[in-house]
């Protein structure tokens, strides 16, 4: 189940909007069908990003898969404990498995995600 206070990004991202700031993660959908995630290349700090520009790697015993910017914004933190542990992601995907904050330069980006029940459908109607 995906928590209903989250937004969702056709990418298996999730953002959760704090004012201007966005903690990203990807879903617990997502992390199941990457399997254990063993490496990511985390973006740098400081950044500038824009939606749907790619801004790490998540590396696992399956496949390597790009990640992209569920919103635009400057990068201002980091995990730093998934370069010693990527395992949290598969842990625990929405709680200590976030890989990064972005301060929004449009909170208008926010729109265009999905909200709990429309990326069920999502998941539903890619798996057919």
């Amino acid at each position: 189940m995906n928590p209903d206070n989250l937004r969702y990004h056709t990418d298996h991202a999730w953002v959760r909007a704090e004012g201007k700031k966005a903690i990203i993660g990807i879903t617990d959908y997502a992390q199941g069908e990457l399997g254990d995630i063993v490496y990511i290349e985390m973006p740098e700090k400081d950044a500038i990003v824009s939606v749907n520009q790619e801004i790490g790697e998540l590396e696992s015993t399956k496949t390597t898969s790009p990640t992209l910017a569920p919103v635009s914004g400057k990068i201002i933190e980091v995990n730093g404990e998934l370069k010693d542990s990527p395992e949290l992601i598969n842990k625990d995907p929405y709680g200590k498995g976030w890989i990064l904050a972005i301060e929004m330069s449009n909170t208008k980006d926010l729109d265009q995600l999905m909200d709990a029940k429309g990326y069920e459908a999502f998941i539903k109607e890619g798996e057919k």
